[in-house]
C-alpha cells in the first residue's frame, strides 16, 4: 500500500503565489505518473497538470501560463506552484498518482499497481 499527503495550501490574495507538495510513502517500488486535480464546490473535479516519470508535463487550460508542475523522483514527491493566483482558482487541490507497490508474503513478492489519491488541501484566493 501507498499513502500521498499533501501540504502548502492555504488563504492567499489574488495575484499572490503558493507552492504545493505531495508526497507518496509506503511499500513503493515505482511511481508513475503524478497529477494535481482541484474541485470547487458544485463543481466536478477537474484535472489541473500532470507530469510522468520520465518528466513529461502536460497542463488543463486554467493551469497553462502560471502553474509549474514538477517532482522530484528520489524523494517521489509532486509539487504544484501557482502563480498569479486569482478567486476562481479557490478549491481543494487533490494529488493523484499511479504507484507500484509491493507485498511480500514468505518467498514471494509480488508487485500491485493503482491509482491513489491524497486528502487534498485547500487553497482559498481572496479578491
Amino acid at each position: 500500500q501507498a499513502q500521498l499527503v499533501e501540504s502548502g495550501g492555504g488563504w492567499v490574495q489574488a495575484g499572490e503565489s503558493l507552492r504545493l507538495s505531495c508526497s507518496a510513502s509506503g511499500s513503493i517500488f515505482r511511481v508513475q505518473t503524478m497529477r494535481w486535480y482541484r474541485q470547487a464546490p458544485g463543481t466536478q473535479r477537474e484535472l489541473v497538470a500532470s507530469v510522468t516519470s520520465g518528466g513529461t508535463i502536460d497542463y488543463s487550460g486554467p493551469a497553462k501560463g502560471r502553474f509549474a508542475i514538477s517532482r522530484d523522483n528520489a524523494k517521489n514527491t509532486v509539487y504544484l506552484q501557482m502563480n498569479s493566483l486569482k478567486p476562481e482558482d479557490t478549491a481543494v487541490y487533490y494529488c493523484n498518482a499511479d504507484i507500484s507497490t509491493t507485498h511480500t508474503m514468505g518467498s514471494i513478492t509480488e508487485i500491485g499497481s493503482r491509482t491513489y489519491w491524497g486528502q487534498g488541501t485547500q487553497v482559498t484566493v481572496s479578491s
